[in-house]
Protein backbone atom coordinates (compact mmCIF):
# COMPACT_ATOMS: atom_id res chain seq x y z
CA UNK A 1 0.00 0.00 0.00
CA UNK A 2 0.93 3.90 -0.34
CA UNK A 3 0.72 4.89 3.16
CA UNK A 4 0.83 8.81 4.61
CA UNK A 5 1.02 9.26 7.85
CA UNK A 6 0.09 12.27 9.32
CA UNK A 7 1.18 14.07 12.52
CA UNK A 8 4.53 15.01 14.45
CA UNK A 9 8.25 13.61 13.19
CA UNK A 10 11.52 15.28 12.67
CA UNK A 11 12.70 18.46 12.88
CA UNK A 12 9.88 17.95 15.93
CA UNK A 13 10.31 16.32 19.13
CA UNK A 14 9.06 14.75 21.92
CA UNK A 15 6.71 10.89 22.25
CA UNK A 16 4.66 11.58 19.03
CA UNK A 17 7.41 12.04 16.98
CA UNK A 18 9.44 8.86 17.94
CA UNK A 19 5.91 7.33 17.59
CA UNK A 20 5.56 8.10 13.99
CA UNK A 21 9.17 8.01 12.91
CA UNK A 22 8.93 4.54 14.57
CA UNK A 23 5.46 3.38 12.73
CA UNK A 24 6.85 4.39 9.55
CA UNK A 25 9.45 1.84 9.87
CA UNK A 26 7.46 -0.49 11.30
CA UNK A 27 5.24 -0.79 8.05
CA UNK A 28 7.74 0.11 5.76
CA UNK A 29 9.31 -3.35 6.92
CA UNK A 30 5.82 -4.94 6.30
CA UNK A 31 6.78 -3.87 2.89
CA UNK A 32 5.10 -1.05 2.10
CA UNK A 33 5.60 2.88 0.87
CA UNK A 34 5.22 5.30 3.71
CA UNK A 35 6.09 8.59 3.93
CA UNK A 36 5.02 11.22 6.66
CA UNK A 37 3.46 14.90 6.57
CA UNK A 38 4.41 16.91 9.76
CA UNK A 39 4.16 20.45 10.85
CA UNK A 40 6.22 23.41 9.83
CA UNK A 41 4.21 25.03 12.71
CA UNK A 42 2.67 22.74 15.07
CA UNK A 43 2.11 24.90 18.26
CA UNK A 44 2.01 28.72 18.42
CA UNK A 45 4.57 29.84 20.44
CA UNK A 46 2.63 31.47 23.49
CA UNK A 47 0.61 28.05 23.09
CA UNK A 48 3.39 26.01 23.47
CA UNK A 49 4.87 25.09 27.34
CA UNK A 50 8.87 23.94 27.19
CA UNK A 51 11.63 25.75 25.76
CA UNK A 52 11.46 24.85 22.16
CA UNK A 53 9.74 22.41 19.99
CA UNK A 54 12.45 21.35 17.86
CA UNK A 55 14.60 18.53 18.21
CA UNK A 56 18.35 18.43 18.50
CA UNK A 57 19.08 14.81 17.43
CA UNK A 58 20.00 14.75 13.70
CA UNK A 59 17.28 13.96 11.26
CA UNK A 60 15.98 9.81 10.09
CA UNK A 61 17.83 8.98 7.06
CA UNK A 62 15.80 6.01 6.14
CA UNK A 63 12.41 8.03 6.20
CA UNK A 64 10.51 10.34 4.01
CA UNK A 65 9.66 13.21 6.16
CA UNK A 66 7.91 16.59 4.49
CA UNK A 67 7.68 19.62 6.54
CA UNK A 68 4.70 21.43 5.54
CA UNK A 69 1.62 21.90 7.85
CA UNK A 70 0.67 24.67 9.25
CA UNK A 71 -1.66 24.29 11.98
CA UNK A 72 -2.97 27.99 12.69
CA UNK A 73 -3.06 28.69 8.80
CA UNK A 74 -6.33 28.16 7.23
CA UNK A 75 -5.01 29.08 3.25
CA UNK A 76 -2.24 25.89 4.26
CA UNK A 77 -4.73 23.42 4.94
CA UNK A 78 -6.06 23.80 1.47
CA UNK A 79 -2.50 23.52 -0.32
CA UNK A 80 -1.70 20.36 1.59
CA UNK A 81 -4.93 18.76 1.94
CA UNK A 82 -4.82 19.26 -2.35
CA UNK A 83 -1.48 17.53 -2.45
CA UNK A 84 -2.54 14.75 -0.92
CA UNK A 85 -5.40 14.51 -2.98
CA UNK A 86 -3.51 14.62 -5.99
CA UNK A 87 -0.87 12.13 -4.50
CA UNK A 88 -3.79 9.29 -4.48
CA UNK A 89 -2.43 7.48 -0.72
CA UNK A 90 -4.29 4.11 -0.41
CA UNK A 91 -4.05 4.80 3.23
CA UNK A 92 -3.93 8.19 5.66
CA UNK A 93 -2.87 7.25 9.29
CA UNK A 94 -3.49 10.12 11.25
CA UNK A 95 -2.42 11.00 15.02
CA UNK A 96 -5.00 12.98 17.14
CA UNK A 97 -4.20 13.59 20.57
CA UNK A 98 -5.64 17.54 21.11
CA UNK A 99 -8.92 19.22 19.83
CA UNK A 100 -6.51 22.17 18.95
CA UNK A 101 -5.55 20.28 15.85
CA UNK A 102 -9.13 19.53 15.20
CA UNK A 103 -9.69 22.61 12.62
CA UNK A 104 -6.65 21.87 10.85
CA UNK A 105 -6.42 18.06 10.52
CA UNK A 106 -10.20 17.93 9.55
CA UNK A 107 -10.43 20.49 6.94
CA UNK A 108 -7.02 18.55 5.31
CA UNK A 109 -8.60 14.99 5.60
CA UNK A 110 -12.26 16.47 3.76
CA UNK A 111 -9.97 17.90 0.83
CA UNK A 112 -7.92 14.54 0.22
CA UNK A 113 -10.92 12.33 0.41
CA UNK A 114 -12.50 13.85 -2.38
CA UNK A 115 -10.36 11.58 -4.87
CA UNK A 116 -12.59 9.16 -3.59
CA UNK A 117 -9.81 6.83 -3.18
CA UNK A 118 -8.12 7.17 -0.13
CA UNK A 119 -9.30 5.81 3.37
CA UNK A 120 -8.79 7.59 6.73
CA UNK A 121 -7.55 5.81 9.91
CA UNK A 122 -6.90 7.39 13.12
CA UNK A 123 -4.37 6.54 16.06
CA UNK A 124 -6.39 8.88 18.83
CA UNK A 125 -3.75 9.11 21.72
CA UNK A 126 -7.07 11.10 23.39
CA UNK A 127 -10.31 12.22 22.41
CA UNK A 128 -10.80 14.45 25.86
CA UNK A 129 -7.76 16.47 26.67
CA UNK A 130 -6.21 15.95 30.25
CA UNK A 131 -6.52 19.94 30.47
CA UNK A 132 -10.04 20.83 29.01
CA UNK A 133 -10.05 24.30 26.89
CA UNK A 134 -13.49 26.33 25.26
CA UNK A 135 -13.99 24.87 21.62
CA UNK A 136 -12.85 20.78 22.49
CA UNK A 137 -16.42 19.17 21.71
CA UNK A 138 -16.36 21.46 18.55
CA UNK A 139 -13.27 20.80 16.95
CA UNK A 140 -13.02 17.06 17.86
CA UNK A 141 -16.86 16.95 16.45
CA UNK A 142 -15.32 18.83 13.33
CA UNK A 143 -12.53 16.39 13.31
CA UNK A 144 -13.84 12.83 13.41
CA UNK A 145 -16.24 13.40 10.75
CA UNK A 146 -14.18 12.31 7.36
CA UNK A 147 -12.11 9.29 9.33
CA UNK A 148 -13.00 6.35 8.25
CA UNK A 149 -12.01 4.26 11.46
CA UNK A 150 -10.47 4.71 14.71
CA UNK A 151 -7.54 2.81 16.85
CA UNK A 152 -7.13 3.71 20.35
CA UNK A 153 -4.06 2.41 22.64
CA UNK A 154 -6.42 2.42 25.63
CA UNK A 155 -10.13 1.46 26.66
CA UNK A 156 -10.97 4.56 28.09
CA UNK A 157 -9.89 6.01 25.10
CA UNK A 158 -12.55 3.97 22.75
CA UNK A 159 -15.06 4.96 25.52
CA UNK A 160 -14.78 8.41 24.77
CA UNK A 161 -15.00 8.25 21.10
CA UNK A 162 -18.55 6.72 21.62
CA UNK A 163 -19.69 10.23 21.71
CA UNK A 164 -18.64 11.28 18.39
CA UNK A 165 -18.57 8.49 16.12
CA UNK A 166 -21.65 7.67 14.15
CA UNK A 167 -20.77 4.21 12.66
CA UNK A 168 -17.12 4.55 11.46
CA UNK A 169 -15.59 0.92 13.49
CA UNK A 170 -12.88 1.52 16.43
CA UNK A 171 -10.60 -1.06 18.50
CA UNK A 172 -8.41 -1.03 20.83
CA UNK A 173 -4.69 -1.86 19.89
CA UNK A 174 -2.16 -1.14 23.03
CA UNK A 175 0.48 0.82 22.67
CA UNK A 176 4.36 -0.85 21.08
CA UNK A 177 6.86 -0.95 22.23
CA UNK A 178 9.48 2.06 22.24
CA UNK A 179 12.50 0.48 20.88
CA UNK A 180 13.74 2.90 18.92
CA UNK A 181 16.05 4.54 21.58
CA UNK A 182 18.38 1.48 21.41
CA UNK A 183 19.40 -1.27 23.64
CA UNK A 184 19.65 -1.67 27.49
CA UNK A 185 23.10 -0.81 28.97
CA UNK A 186 24.29 -2.24 32.12
CA UNK A 187 22.80 0.05 35.20
CA UNK A 188 26.22 0.52 36.34
CA UNK A 189 27.39 2.42 32.84
CA UNK A 190 24.02 4.05 32.85
CA UNK A 191 24.67 5.31 36.59
CA UNK A 192 28.47 6.38 35.14
CA UNK A 193 27.31 8.13 32.21
CA UNK A 194 24.53 10.66 34.25
CA UNK A 195 27.04 10.95 37.28
CA UNK A 196 24.12 9.56 39.22
CA UNK A 197 25.20 7.53 42.66
CA UNK A 198 26.33 3.41 42.63
CA UNK A 199 25.31 2.64 45.71
CA UNK A 200 21.32 3.32 46.54
CA UNK A 201 18.09 2.45 45.35
CA UNK A 202 17.14 4.99 42.22
CA UNK A 203 13.21 5.45 41.63
CA UNK A 204 12.43 7.10 38.21
CA UNK A 205 9.92 9.91 37.01
CA UNK A 206 10.61 10.17 33.24
CA UNK A 207 8.89 13.04 31.15
CA UNK A 208 7.50 15.75 30.70
CA UNK A 209 6.01 17.25 33.64
CA UNK A 210 2.44 18.12 33.50
CA UNK A 211 -0.25 18.57 36.59
CA UNK A 212 -2.13 15.35 35.91
CA UNK A 213 1.18 13.62 36.21
CA UNK A 214 1.20 14.03 39.70
CA UNK A 215 5.24 14.91 40.46
CA UNK A 216 3.36 16.45 43.48
CA UNK A 217 2.13 13.12 44.90
CA UNK A 218 5.37 11.89 44.53
CA UNK A 219 7.65 14.80 46.03
CA UNK A 220 4.54 13.88 49.68
CA UNK A 221 5.46 10.23 48.66
CA UNK A 222 9.09 10.52 48.94
CA UNK A 223 8.86 12.19 52.44
CA UNK A 224 6.63 9.92 53.72
CA UNK A 225 9.40 7.00 52.55
CA UNK A 226 12.61 9.08 53.94
CA UNK A 227 10.33 8.21 57.57
CA UNK A 228 9.84 4.72 57.14
CA UNK A 229 13.10 3.17 55.98
CA UNK A 230 16.38 3.65 56.90
CA UNK A 231 17.51 2.54 53.26
CA UNK A 232 19.44 4.89 51.14
CA UNK A 233 17.16 5.91 47.94
CA UNK A 234 16.99 8.90 45.49
CA UNK A 235 13.93 9.70 43.50
CA UNK A 236 15.36 11.11 40.04
CA UNK A 237 13.27 13.43 38.59
CA UNK A 238 14.29 13.68 34.19
CA UNK A 239 11.94 15.42 32.09
CA UNK A 240 11.13 19.02 31.39
CA UNK A 241 8.33 21.36 32.99
CA UNK A 242 5.59 21.96 30.73
CA UNK A 243 4.18 24.26 33.44
CA UNK A 244 5.27 26.73 36.03
CA UNK A 245 8.03 24.98 38.34
CA UNK A 246 8.02 27.37 41.39
CA UNK A 247 4.89 25.31 43.42
CA UNK A 248 7.58 22.68 42.72
CA UNK A 249 10.51 23.77 43.78
CA UNK A 250 8.09 25.40 46.66
CA UNK A 251 7.35 22.02 47.87
CA UNK A 252 10.62 20.41 47.74
CA UNK A 253 11.83 23.28 50.06
CA UNK A 254 8.78 22.64 52.38
CA UNK A 255 9.33 18.96 52.48
CA UNK A 256 13.04 19.53 53.09
CA UNK A 257 13.99 16.72 50.44
CA UNK A 258 16.10 17.60 48.47
CA UNK A 259 18.86 15.55 49.32
CA UNK A 260 16.40 12.78 48.43
CA UNK A 261 16.04 13.63 44.88
CA UNK A 262 18.27 14.62 41.63
CA UNK A 263 16.65 17.10 39.31
CA UNK A 264 17.42 16.61 35.28
CA UNK A 265 14.87 18.90 34.18
CA UNK A 266 15.89 19.99 30.93
CA UNK A 267 14.48 17.78 27.96
CA UNK A 268 15.98 14.09 27.29
CA UNK A 269 17.48 14.24 24.12
CA UNK A 270 16.81 10.76 22.20
CA UNK A 271 19.92 9.22 22.44
CA UNK A 272 20.31 9.99 26.35
CA UNK A 273 16.66 8.06 27.12
CA UNK A 274 18.37 4.78 27.68
CA UNK A 275 20.92 5.93 30.33
CA UNK A 276 17.80 7.18 32.53
CA UNK A 277 15.80 4.18 31.60
CA UNK A 278 18.78 1.66 32.55
CA UNK A 279 20.36 3.44 35.57
CA UNK A 280 16.70 3.47 37.60
CA UNK A 281 16.09 0.62 39.44
CA UNK A 282 11.78 1.31 39.46
CA UNK A 283 9.61 3.76 37.48
CA UNK A 284 7.10 5.65 38.97
CA UNK A 285 4.08 6.91 37.37
CA UNK A 286 2.21 8.39 40.05
CA UNK A 287 -0.47 9.65 37.72
CA UNK A 288 -3.85 10.88 38.75
CA UNK A 289 -5.49 10.79 35.56
CA UNK A 290 -4.46 9.17 32.13
CA UNK A 291 -5.22 7.87 29.21
CA UNK A 292 -2.36 5.86 28.30
CA UNK A 293 1.07 6.50 28.84
CA UNK A 294 4.33 6.51 26.51
CA UNK A 295 6.64 5.54 29.55
CA UNK A 296 5.05 2.29 29.90
CA UNK A 297 5.80 0.26 26.92
CA UNK A 298 9.58 2.89 27.26
CA UNK A 299 9.89 0.65 30.53
CA UNK A 300 8.72 -2.56 29.38
CA UNK A 301 11.48 -2.66 26.60
CA UNK A 302 14.20 -1.61 29.06
CA UNK A 303 12.75 -4.29 31.31
CA UNK A 304 12.54 -1.87 34.32
CA UNK A 305 9.62 -2.36 36.93
CA UNK A 306 6.86 0.23 37.20
CA UNK A 307 5.42 1.65 40.35
CA UNK A 308 1.58 2.99 38.82
CA UNK A 309 -1.53 4.34 40.06
CA UNK A 310 -5.10 3.20 38.75
CA UNK A 311 -5.97 5.49 36.70
CA UNK A 312 -6.63 4.61 33.20
CA UNK A 313 -5.11 2.37 31.31
CA UNK A 314 -2.26 2.00 33.68
CA UNK A 315 -3.05 -0.58 35.76
CA UNK A 316 -4.32 -3.07 32.32
CA UNK A 317 -0.64 -2.91 30.71
CA UNK A 318 0.72 -3.24 34.43
CA UNK A 319 -0.47 -6.91 35.70
CA UNK A 320 0.37 -5.91 39.89
CA UNK A 321 2.76 -8.06 41.18
CA UNK A 322 3.77 -9.85 37.73
CA UNK A 323 5.62 -6.77 36.04
CA UNK A 324 5.18 -4.11 39.30
CA UNK A 325 3.03 -2.44 41.42
CA UNK A 326 -0.35 -0.68 41.27
CA UNK A 327 -1.13 1.52 43.90
CA UNK A 328 -4.20 4.10 44.38
CA UNK A 329 -3.53 7.98 43.18
CA UNK A 330 -2.77 9.19 46.61
CA UNK A 331 0.82 9.82 48.22
CA UNK A 332 0.32 7.35 50.72
CA UNK A 333 -0.31 4.40 48.79
CA UNK A 334 2.45 5.59 46.20
CA UNK A 335 5.01 5.38 49.16
CA UNK A 336 4.11 2.32 50.76
CA UNK A 337 4.61 0.82 47.06
CA UNK A 338 8.09 2.35 46.76
CA UNK A 339 8.72 1.14 50.00
CA UNK A 340 7.59 -2.49 48.99
CA UNK A 341 10.00 -2.40 46.38
CA UNK A 342 13.22 -1.19 48.35
CA UNK A 343 12.32 -4.37 50.84
CA UNK A 344 11.54 -6.50 48.44
CA UNK A 345 13.95 -5.51 45.33
CA UNK A 346 12.93 -5.95 41.76
CA UNK A 347 14.22 -8.65 40.15
CA UNK A 348 11.55 -11.02 40.80
CA UNK A 349 10.01 -8.76 38.25
CA UNK A 350 11.81 -9.35 34.92
CA UNK A 351 10.84 -12.72 34.25
CA UNK A 352 7.34 -11.15 34.36
CA UNK A 353 8.54 -7.80 31.91
CA UNK A 354 10.02 -10.34 30.11
CA UNK A 355 6.87 -12.73 29.53
CA UNK A 356 4.43 -9.49 29.13
CA UNK A 357 6.13 -7.45 26.65
CA UNK A 358 5.76 -9.85 23.95
CA UNK A 359 1.99 -8.18 23.63
CA UNK A 360 3.26 -5.37 22.70
CA UNK A 361 4.45 -5.05 19.14
CA UNK A 362 4.78 -2.81 15.80
CA UNK A 363 4.01 -5.88 13.73
CA UNK A 364 0.04 -5.86 15.48
CA UNK A 365 0.15 -2.61 15.11
CA UNK A 366 0.45 -2.10 11.51
CA UNK A 367 -1.90 -5.42 10.68
CA UNK A 368 -4.50 -3.56 12.62
CA UNK A 369 -4.41 -0.42 10.81
CA UNK A 370 -3.91 -2.06 7.36
CA UNK A 371 -7.01 -4.30 8.04
CA UNK A 372 -9.54 -1.30 8.92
Amino acid sequence: MNIIIIGPAHPLRGGLASYNERLAKAFREAGHDVSVFTFSLQYPGFLFPGTTQYSTEPAPTDLNIHVCINSVNPLNWIVVGRKLKQLQPDLIVVRYWLPFMGPCLGTILRIAKKNKKTKVVCIADNINPHEKRPGDILFTRYFVKPVDAFITMSEKVLKDLDQFRKDQPAKFVPHPLYDNFGDRVERKLAREKLGLPQDCFIFLFFGFIRKYKGLDLLLEATDLLRKQTNQVFKVLIAGEFYEDAAPYQQQIESLQIADSLILKTDFIADSEVKYFLCAADAVVQPYKNATQSGVTPLTYHFEIPMIVTRVGALPDMVPHGKVGLVCEPNSKAIAAAMLSMLQSGTGHFIPGLREEKQQYSWVRMVEEIVRN
